[in-house]
């Protein structure tokens, strides 16, 4: 946690990202779980890539309606029911080998995950005083869980194979435990009905929001592309067995857990437009030497494109809900959502281009996307409205320390000085024989002959 963010919200904040990571874990084992599949069943790649968008789909669809709901009322239950859930659908893919039975147990842990991130972005908000630098630890936990998700998957599936898949759910359990002590040490957050109350002079900038959900649309594409498929790219490219596969997926999520956790401090160093624009930008060769580059140099650029893609992560939350203050659970729900249901989405048609042609060619057109984000963040600016809360970020150079996080500020203007005190009264003048006391207790001692 950042040394600056008062110790009574540190422990929270700590506590959240560590649910985080328990409850992101079964968003990246969605991934780790196919090229297990693919071997144990001989799925095809539409068919694998169908489990990814059978975790993708329901969640594009409940997590904006579930931010709604929590701009309306605060619901903290649903972080601990949400990674039940997210943890129990995980757990049971791997029982039987029906493939609708499969998808439905995918799409119950996606809809799991769903329930959980607006309203723990909402919670986090409010306990961090909506800080770039906590948001992005927040942001971290969530990382590291993707990036823990393919060794643990690795490690219980090649020992007793899909059928160990109940075992997954252990991280669950602990996360169940996690959210609750931090929903208690955090205490009851504003709730949402004081928060428009304290904002009233506060408008939503649906355009602006709009453009950047745009750019979040083209990261996702990119990333979960990346994601569903590398496991299964990263053997041909490497001349690896499934282990290279899991190497990958797992040097993937890495570099985004480094890169979310520089992408707070970038903001509140440069500012968050800044950093999201050169982050897009970086990604586009890195995408483009992932899909060309051959051999080792492979896990290099996986981790270069992963960082590039998740420095702007949390900023993308942070700005979604300065674009939209009165509703920050829907911007919490679509900017989270669209963050990996939009590449869900899009991972049939990429499964089905490499039926057709190979998995080269199917991944080409995502070093395009990067790009396409860049031009549409290029049109955006930093909301400014008046926030009551302060900021519990660092000063910018050249900002005001008290300044709330995503509002732009100038100098600090230079206060007036402050008129001298008066000078304290003079003592009554003694006189008499007090005059000559007072005299002599005021006169310098007389030197002393040794």
């Amino acid at each position: 946690m950042p040394p600056h963010l008062p110790l009574r919200r540190t422990r929270p904040m700590a506590l959240l990202s560590l649910g985080h990571a328990c409850v992101d874990v079964y968003q990246g084992s969605v991934a780790a779980l196919v090229p297990f599949f693919v071997a144990e069943r001989a799925y095809t790649y539409a068919a694998a890539s169908g489990l990814v968008l059978a975790a993708s789909l329901l969640s594009s669809v409940v997590q904006p309606l579930f931010g709604a709901l929590t701009d309306r009322w605060a619901m903290p239950w649903l972080l601990p029911a949400g990674t039940l859930a997210a943890g129990t659908g995980v757990a049971l893919s791997g029982v039987g080998g029906s493939y609708p039975l499969t998808v439905a147990a995918i799409a119950v842990s996606g809809i799991g995950v769903a329930a959980w991130h607006p309203e723990a972005a909402r919670v986090a908000r409010a306990t961090s005083r909506g800080s770039h630098t906590a948001m992005g630890w927040f942001s971290l936990g969530g990382t590291i869980g993707f990036a823990a998700a393919p060794p643990l998957v690795w490690a219980v599936l090649t020992a007793g194979g899909p059928g160990a898949s109940p075992l997954l759910v252990a991280p669950a359990l602990a996360g169940c435990g996690l959210c609750a002590v931090a929903l208690r040490t955090a205490g009851s957050a504003a709730p949402p009905a004081a928060a428009r109350a304290e904002r009233t002079a506060d408008t939503d900038d649906w355009p602006s929001f709009a453009r950047l959900s745009g750019a979040v649309v083209c990261r996702s594409i990119a990333f979960v592309g990346l994601s569903a498929f590398v496991p299964l790219y990263a053997p041909l490219r490497t001349a690896g067995g499934e282990a290279a596969g899991s190497a990958a997926l797992f040097v993937l999520y890495l570099g985004g857990a480094v890169g979310t956790a520089a992408g707070g401090r970038l903001a509140a160093r440069f500012g968050r437009l800044p950093v999201m624009r050169w982050s897009y930008a970086l990604a586009v060769p890195a995408v483009a030497a992932v899909v060309w580059v051959p051999g080792p140099l492979l896990y290099l650029f996986l981790a270069l494109t992963s960082a590039g893609l998740y420095v702007p992560f949390s900023l993308h939350v942070t700005l979604g809900q300065d674009y939209l203050p009165r509703r920050v659970g829907t911007a919490s729900g679509v900017t989270l959502g669209l963050a990996v249901s939009a590449g869900g989405l899009a991972s049939p048609a990429i499964g089905a281009l490499a039926d057709a042609t190979s998995l080269e060619v199917a991944l080409a057109p995502l070093t395009g996307l990067p790009a396409l984000g860049w031009l549409l963040l290029r049109t955006l600016r930093e909301p400014v409205r008046p926030d009551p809360r302060p900021s519990t970020d660092p000063p910018a150079p050249g900002g005001r320390a008290d300044a709330p996080a995503g509002r732009r500020t100038g100098p600090a203007v230079p206060r007036a000085p402050a008129p001298p005190a008066p000078a304290p009264p003079s003592p009554q003048r003694p006189t008499g024989r007090s005059e000559d006391r007072a005299r002599s207790l005021d006169a310098p001692p007389e030197p002393l002959d040794y």
